[in-house]
């Protein structure tokens, strides 16, 4: 099955552009300018370029500047039997995957790599188009790599099985939230965020 970036890249050479979403082919709004959305499953399907690309760089710097501060400032505080830890956000990547070395380099791939991966290759992307510079070598790959990317990033994912074994261990141990945590619930804020005013109609044209 083709990815929604070939659908959409083909979907351009007829006037048509796909919904990210639901796979809709449709007609873009007649003001090349206009923001539009998706009439089935209403997501947004086209935005100012301004906006849209100004929005997912910002976002894109911010993941990696957050993404840096995670990984050095504490991740949770615990105290039990009258000793105090504290565990940074490897610390916490390893206890998700046990015993089981693979499971926890993939957690911390899901978790780390990706999400740095993506906002490097948006950047890479679409800090020469806000510069008003062609675009940088391997550019249509890099943005189609950014969108494969996205749906397994697990930031979520994590923090809500964080929150679910703080849950579990409240009555054998107290347990603090240190400012990596909240920073991964940042993270997933800001990719919220990005999903929001991302336009990749507006920026596949650009790449064209």
């Amino acid at each position: 099955m083709a990815t929604s970036a070939h659908i959409e890249l083909a979907a351009e050479g007829g006037g048509l552009i796909a919904c990210r979403a639901c796979d809709a082919l449709l007609r873009p709004p007649r003001q090349a300018a206009a923001r539009s959305r998706c009439p089935r499953c209403r997501t947004v399907l086209t935005a100012p370029q301004g906006g849209s690309i100004d929005g997912v760089l910002a976002a894109a710097a911010t993941t990696i500047i957050l993404l840096v501060a995670a990984a050095i400032l504490p991740f949770l505080s615990i105290d039990a039997g009258g000793r105090h830890r504290d565990a940074a956000l490897i610390d916490a990547v390893e206890a998700a995957g046990g015993a089981t070395w693979p499971l926890a380099f993939a957690v911390g791939g899901l978790i780390v790599a990706l999400p740095m991966t993506r906002a490097l290759a948006m950047v890479w992307v679409l800090a020469p188009i806000r510069l008003g510079l062609p675009p940088a070598r391997g550019a249509r790959g890099a943005f189609r790599l950014a969108l494969e990317l996205r749906p397994w990033s697990m930031i979520e994912v994590f923090i809500i099985g964080v929150a679910v074994a703080l849950v579990k261990i409240a009555g054998l141990a107290a347990v603090g939230l240190g400012a990596a945590f909240w920073i991964l619930v940042a993270l997933a804020a800001v990719a919220l965020f990005e999903d929001a005013v991302l336009c990749r109609h507006s920026i596949w044209r650009l790449l064209v």
